[in-house]
């Protein structure tokens, strides 16, 4: 007897989840049951065969924790092409991928389908002849609730989603959470814009730059897989704390190919030993470096000034030396890379060789032309006029011979900064140099002055405020020939070398004609921290804009003074009150603090967590050091002495950048305790 159909909405959507959760299982089944072994040639296409299956059942996964759908749209009119235009409107659900039912209809719709486009973007003003929109919420992986917005009845009020309210403000415990559900029509623009352009967002805290730009790469794999695929995409992070932190939002989007490095790690032709002070780092990082290495890696080519005489049988053929010069004048007029260059020299001479050969009555192949190219005597005049160059042993003579820097950057760097950037002990070798991170930078931009760097299809860059001059020519040239999604913040610079503007950055970036975003509504920062962090801004980016924040949130700024001056055991208290409510808990502090209090926490029996390290129902409570805050985000947020947070940088301004940042990463409640006196720009 066939089960009476139930007239409870909230009980048909969850019987709809109910059957698309188990025809995903019947799709990734499907897949698991295909027998290759009479399909493939060999065993090469067998292989990628297998490689693809085993993809495609990863990517098929059920992620019990992510709901499969999240949302509806119900249209006034068919727009299927099987189905005729008078057959009244269809409904969607939309979801993180597509499913469909045994029949091959859709059960899911993936998010980004032009189809659910107007899921982000309908309004009242323009329901994109979108009825009704229904947003779905959940608890536990368990769908609890719905709310509808009749987007096509004037008569009904306008009024916030309080479940889209409640997703922004569920409690975080594990990494960063997709934002799929929440997306605003200026962040869908962001993460639909063309693949072809580089954008650049300017987010404030807590306007999800961050999660815009990851659901961009997952919109991009989605419309260009197959371009995306060949060319590759990458996404830059500041650190590996933060990698850590993000690194389960794309595979919660159904996106398992995408990788992840730092700058330090796409540079690491060294071992980085040592550490620069800031000026320098400063002055390493800066753009006038690439003109001192141009030079240093084109320091040895030499003209000739003697004949090539090449031997073949019983005859000589003669190359004089201005035929010689001639030809490495135009090698370096051309302005190709080192590397090709070098490669293209013999070919070269060896062709002046065969048009003699010609000329003289024979008549020679290519072949003739590569035995040329590989003679002895054409061998001998590259190594002399255009040697070969190992980039690393170049930057190591550069950093470590006063009087070659001095004959490369004349003009370009003045002698006190040609100082500056020399190493106090001149390196012995290689592998023994205390190597720094900007000094890899700098073997990375010789190493592209070699041999050209591969290009990516898509790069996303975030924190890219942080980044120096050369920083950014390290990254643009890894999408040279591809795009870019930039994001940063400029009042999040926290390094001596901070970006101070986007313009600028773009332009060492190699991609002066970015379009660039900003977004100011802030969704996971509440208004009343938001504004309080803001007082910071005529200080330390006196042209950006204020944030404002969509969520009011009384009650979600606590400012407590601590008498004697030592904040350890107020910070015990108040991380002890924040565990008490549901979600995680970061305590921020000045690096150099982070010793003491860790000892602290050992001792009262509060277990804390590192940086990057997930966090569970078992352990909720995380400790930072300031440098390391930036692109995380807590529930609760305990931030021990803002004042020793700003001294603990080399300037005042580099200071008070990193106290903006600590001040934003809550997302339901901050606590700031403080023994000596707030900086005056918070009083």
């Amino acid at each position: 007897m066939p089960a009476t159909p139930t007239t409870d909405p909230l009980q048909r959507e969850r019987d709809h989840l109910a059957a698309s959760r188990a025809a995903l299982r019947a799709m990734r089944a499907d897949v698991e049951s295909l027998d290759i072994r009479d399909v493939t040639g060999t065993w090469v296409t067998a292989l990628v065969l297998h490689n693809q299956i085993e993809a495609r059942i990863a990517a098929l996964a059920d992620l019990s924790h992510t709901p499969l759908f999240f949302g509806r749209l119900d249209y006034l009119h068919a727009i299927s092409e099987e189905l005729s235009e008078g057959s009244g409107g269809e409904s969607f659900y939309i979801g993180r991928r597509h499913v469909h039912d045994a029949d091959g209809d859709p059960m899911v719709i993936d998010w980004r389908a032009p189809v659910s486009q107007p899921f982000y973007r309908a309004s009242r003003t323009e329901p994109m002849d979108v009825e009704r929109r229904r947003r779905f919420g959940y608890t536990g992986g368990e769908l609890t609730a719905y709310e509808d917005e009749h987007l096509s009845d004037p008569g009904e009020d306008d009024t916030a989603s309080a479940l889209l309210a409640a997703e922004i403000e569920k409690p975080r415990v594990g990494p960063m959470r997709d934002i799929v559900a929440t997306i605003q029509p200026e962040q869908d623009e962001i993460v639909r814009a063309d693949v072809t352009g580089t954008i650049c967002v300017q987010g404030a805290p807590g306007t999800g730059k961050t999660a815009v730009g990851l659901h961009r790469v997952a919109y991009l794999l989605y419309a260009h897989r197959e371009r995306l695929a060949r060319t590759g995409t990458l996404v830059i992070g500041p650190n590996n704390a933060f990698l850590s932190y993000i690194e389960q939002v794309l595979p919660a989007l159904g996106e398992l190919d995408v990788a992840q490095a730092t700058v330090q790690q796409l540079v690491g032709h060294v071992e980085v030993k040592g550490e620069d002070d800031p000026e320098a780092a400063r002055l390493k990082g800066d753009a006038r470096m690439a003109e001192v290495l141009r030079r240093a890696v084109r320091s040895g080519i030499t003209l000739p000034t003697e004949p090539c005489v090449v031997v073949r049988g019983s005859r000589r053929w003669r190359v004089p030396a201005y035929e010689l010069v001639e030809i490495i004048e135009e090698l370096k007029d051309r302005d190709v890379r080192y590397g090709a260059a070098r490669e293209a020299l013999p070919q070269r001479i060896a062709h002046t060789v065969l048009l003699k050969m010609e000329q003289g009555g024979e008549a020679p192949d290519d072949r003739v032309q590569d035995a040329v190219a590989r003679n002895a005597a054409v061998k001998a005049v590259v190594k002399e006029c255009w040697p070969a160059v190992d980039p690393a042993k170049l930057v190591l003579r550069l950093l470590s011979e006063p009087e070659f820097l001095a004959a490369c950057a004349e003009g370009v760097l003045t002698p006190e900064e040609q100082r500056a950037v020399l190493w106090p002990k001149p390196g012995r070798s290689v592998k023994t140099a205390r190597w720094t991170q900007a000094d890899a930078v700098l073997v990375d931009e010789a190493t592209d002055l070699v041999q050209r760097t591969p290009s990516l299809g898509h790069v996303v860059l975030d924190e890219a405020q942080d980044l120096s001059p050369m920083q950014y020519r390290a990254v643009g040239r890894r999408c040279t020939t591809g795009s870019a999604t930039v994001l940063g913040d400029l009042a999040q610079g926290t390094t001596p070398w901070a970006t101070a503007s986007w313009p600028e950055a773009l332009h060492h970036l190699g991609k002066p004609q970015a379009h660039i975003e900003e977004l100011t509504k802030g969704f996971r920062v509440p208004e009343e921290v938001i504004a309080y962090a803001s007082r910071l801004l005529p200080s330390i980016a006196p042209g950006l804009a204020p944030a404002s924040s969509v969520r009011e949130a009384p009650g979600s700024l606590t400012l407590r003074q601590v008498e004697g001056g030592d904040t350890t055991e107020a910070v015990l208290a108040a991380c002890r009150e924040a565990l008490e409510r549901e979600g995680s808990t970061g305590l921020i502090a000045a690096d150099a603090r982070v010793p003491r209090l860790a000892e602290a926490l050992a001792e009262a029996g509060l277990p804390n967590l590192s940086p990057g390290t997930e966090t569970s129902a078992q352990a909720r409570l995380t400790l930072v050091p300031a440098s390391l805050a930036k692109g995380l985000e807590y529930d609760y947020v305990v931030l021990d002495e803002p004042a020793a947070v700003v001294a603990g940088e080399p300037d005042e301004r580099t200071g008070l950048r990193r106290l903006y940042v600590a001040l934003t990463r809550a997302v339901s409640g901050l606590t700031v305790l403080h023994g000596e006196p707030l900086p005056e720009q918070l009083r």
